[in-house]
């Protein structure tokens, strides 16, 4: 990840540690999606309940780099909508 905006210059990493709220938004996005896909698995196969979480939590695992980084994105919309300076 790149330090600052080569927009408009905004230092993205305010201190250390300052993305640890960002896991707690990856860790509910996670989630989210894996019962999604839980559910949508459940509603169209007659697979075990085992088997249909194991294939929700593999079918999520592409997906995780890209809600890592939609994460601290919305972070940082949070962040800035608290406190913009």
């Amino acid at each position: 990840m790149q330090e600052c905006c080569p927009n408009c210059g905004l230092k993205f990493e305010r201190e250390q540690g300052y993305f640890l709220g960002a896991m707690y938004i990856s860790y509910g996005l996670a989630l989210a999606t894996i019962v999604a896909l839980g559910l949508l698995l459940w509603a169209s196969t007659a697979w075990s309940l085992q088997k249909i979480t194991l294939w929700a939590i593999l079918l999520f695992l592409p997906l995780a780099p890209t809600l890592t980084l939609f994460s601290r994105v919305l972070w940082i919309y949070l962040d800035r909508a608290i406190d913009p300076e």
